[in-house]
């Protein structure tokens, strides 16, 4: 190998090292790859050397660091032109339209890798193609790139970010022109076109310049602007927020939440919630929490229920890092804090905003235009609302890339989509963003919690309720933890052939008969004539859904973006039903026959979900 640079015995590896070293401009990636090859690293080269990061509908998520493995500066230029190529290829007008790009506060010192740099890199390749770029010059919330996507009608968005997950990763994600996340077939086009693009072209390292040119547009202030004033159609209760008594607490968990839900509270005219002052100020550290992600529970929420404590609050309200998502804890009156589910939110938020829209529309026959969705595998507590009140409920496939894109196909129709969620804590409350954003779900949350005080209810109280009157659904949602690829195929390939032939899933689990499956993975649904699945299927992720006797649904799926099996447990029972304790008890009982014969952890050496 040229520089000086021992050869490491592996042909491809040595060429692929070979042309990083070649296109790559960062003295700290190429410092680090430098090294691994001096000191002979072989199985540290060949992590970050033996698999580019796959571009997928989810944009690219892998941890900050050299090789074509992982987020740093090359692969961001790589990747960012494919995308500009594949837009060129899609648009006849980029030029005039031209794209957004945003940006969390993460950044990885020792590779010198940040949002902020990553999101300048890709501003960069952009412009040196006479595309203007909208960039933002401060952090943001990922849903402003959506709405900014919407409302200045671009032809596409970037946001660079990986959410919630651990401080080393970062991520890009997409989203096309109608303002919803890419779906197939434009990965694999911008994946091909990314392979086709390899070479760094002359410009593309130049950030410098690249900010100095008029084609350079900052949409921060107008945006900021723009999203508070479109947020304000969902504020119905101005008096009752102004005069209210709650006292809330909120985090961002060191993200980039604080600033705007403060400024979304100021919109809604409630009292500014409390910060966590510890956790209030972006840090790519995360210093506080040991997963940056409230979507964990109590953990994350410990610093917020101390402040609650102090100030007299009832309520918490938590952002993940990049403000999407949202959730809520409330203060039980046996001193205890109750952390909601996602599912749990997702009755709250139908509810509230169906209230609302009903208080304001007087029109019998209005209510047959309105739509709510929300993924397979959260709660049909919608469907069961939809049901009684007469507006149509539709479930999309995992993820809100489906919602979004759905929820753009209705509002085409001269439908109205007041509501869409999925139990992973994201929340659609607005559609001038569709994807989920917490910080109008958090404006939209005060105001419910304010309207419900003047009725002497908690968020507890109403949610009995809601069970009361459409019926109760109670869910218990967990993962395992599983690295091995292998594993989880034998597993999901053995559920597919329970009695050794072909398509014989299992009929019982335990105690419990299955009165139906459906696999998405294969198409497979033995509720439909034909046995052939309505939702589209992926035979890329693993995903079945039993369907119990006892009224039980309960899928099993692979995450996307984690070495995680998921399953999602839920029992929706008939109104009038409601001896919770036996309902828990049953779930329970069902979660437990399914983890022993389904996932049989000890077998197949699976990890629990951390406690």
């Amino acid at each position: 190998m040229e520089d000086g640079l021992k050869p490491t015995g592996d042909r491809k590896l040595d060429q692929a090292v070979r042309q990083w070293l070649q296109y790559d401009r960062n003295p700290k990636t190429s410092s680090l790859v430098k090294h691994m090859v001096k000191d002979g690293e072989v199985e540290a080269l060949k992590k970050c050397f033996s698999c580019r990061m796959e571009f997928g509908t989810a944009g690219l998520r892998a941890a900050m660091g050299p090789g074509v493995s992982c987020m740093n500066d090359l692969t961001i230029i790589q990747t960012t032109q494919g995308f500009c190529r594949y837009l060129e290829q899609s648009f006849g007008n980029l030029k005039e339209r031209g794209v957004v790009i945003g940006y969390d506060a993460r950044a990885h010192p020792p590779s010198g890798g940040s949002s902020k740099r990553f999101a300048r890199l890709a501003a960069a390749v952009f412009i040196s193609q006479g595309v203007p770029v909208h960039l933002f010059s401060e952090i943001t919330p990922t849903p402003f790139v959506p709405f900014t996507v919407s409302h200045l009608g671009l032809c596409a968005g970037i946001m660079v970010t990986a959410s919630h997950n651990p401080k080393q990763d970062n991520g890009y994600k997409v989203y096309w022109k109608n303002g919803a996340q890419i779906v197939s077939p434009h990965d694999a086009g911008i994946s091909k076109a990314i392979e086709e693009n390899l070479e760094p072209w002359p410009e593309s390292w130049n950030t410098e310049e690249a900010l100095k040119t008029p084609l350079l547009k900052d949409p921060y202030q107008d945006i900021t602007t723009q999203y508070f004033q479109a947020i304000q159609r969902h504020c119905h209760h101005r008096e009752i927020n102004k005069n209210s008594q709650v006292k809330i607490v909120h985090t961002s968990v060191h993200g980039v939440g604080h600033t705007f839900v403060q400024l979304a509270f100021e919109a809604f005219d409630l009292h500014p919630p409390y910060p966590v002052e510890e956790q209030k100020d972006p840090d790519p550290e995360f210093p506080t929490v040991k997963y940056p992600n409230p979507e964990e529970g109590k953990g994350v929420l410990t610093l917020s229920f101390a402040l609650a404590e102090r100030e007299g609050a009832s309520v918490v309200l938590a952002n993940d890092p990049d403000a999407d998502r949202l959730a809520i804890a409330e203060k039980q009156e046996s001193g205890q804090w109750r952390v909601f589910s996602g599912n749990e939110l997702g009755a709250l938020l139908g509810w509230w905003l169906f209230h609302c829209w009903r208080e304001q529309n007087s029109d019998a026959a209005a209510v047959k235009s309105i739509y709510m969705l929300a993924s397979t595998v959260s709660s049909k507590i919608l469907r069961a609302i939809a049901l009684k009140e007469g507006f149509h409920f539709e479930e999309t496939l995992t993820g809100f890339k489906w919602m979004g894109n759905r929820a753009k196909d209705l509002l085409d129709q001269g439908k109205s989509v007041l509501f869409a969620f999925e139990e992973a804590i994201g929340y659609m409350c607005c559609n001038s963003v569709l994807d989920k954003d917490g910080v109008s779900a958090a404006a939209i949350a005060g105001e419910m919690i304010s309207y419900l005080a003047t009725k002497n209810k908690s968020l507890s109280q109403q949610l009995t309720t809601i069970f009361e009157e459409y019926g109760y659904h109670i869910s218990k949602n967990s993962y395992f933890i599983c690295h091995d690829q292998e594993v989880i195929h034998s597993l999901f390939e053995r559920l597919r052939n329970f009695s050794g032939k072909k398509d014989s899933y299992p009929s019982e689990c335990g105690r419990f008969s299955i009165s139906a499956v459906r696999d998405l993975t294969t198409g497979y649904d033995s509720n439909q004539p034909d046995n052939k699945a309505i939702l589209p299927t992926s035979s890329s992720s693993q995903m079945i859904t039993f369907t119990f006797s006892n009224g039980g649904v309960a899928t099993m799926r692979t995450s996307g973006t984690e070495p995680k099996i998921k399953y999602y447990t839920e029992l929706c029972a008939a109104p009038g039903n409601s001896d919770v304790t036996h309902l828990k008890k049953e779930l329970d009982d069902l979660v437990d026959a399914i983890v022993e014969n389904f996932f049989q952890p000890v077998k197949n050496k699976l990890q629990p979900k951390p406690e």
